[in-house]
């Protein structure tokens, strides 16, 4: 039987999210991604192998490589989520940018 682990769980560690900026911009072999990080090849497995339990990430043999591509359809639950803080913290910055008017617009008719 297949782990299946949590997505939030995933990105919860900087490594992880790290790899997933990286394989965002290409597919690349486990070797490829580790020699973008100074930790050992098999922290980089493990990190790689709670990825694919979250089914964020996905593995194709090529020939003799094993390339790793993210699978962006299922990081759609960590957007919707984070979807409900971007509009909170969009509705405070146009606050904040009508104080800042606000306050310009004081200091230039003083």
């Amino acid at each position: 039987m297949k782990l299946r682990r949590d997505p939030f769980q995933a990105i919860a560690d900087p490594t992880r999210r790290a790899i997933l900026v990286l394989l965002a911009a290409q597919t690349m072999t486990a070797g490829a991604i580790a020699d973008n990080f100074a930790t050992a090849r098999p922290t980089i497995s493990k990190h790689m192998q709670i990825l694919s339990e979250c089914e964020l990430i996905e593995a194709s043999q090529q020939g003799r490589e094993i390339f790793y591509q993210l699978r962006a359809d299922k990081m759609k639950d960590i957007d919707q989520w984070l979807g409900q803080f971007r509009k909170i913290w969009e509705s405070r910055f146009d606050q904040l940018d009508n104080i800042l008017s606000n306050l310009q617009t004081k200091k230039d008719e003083a």
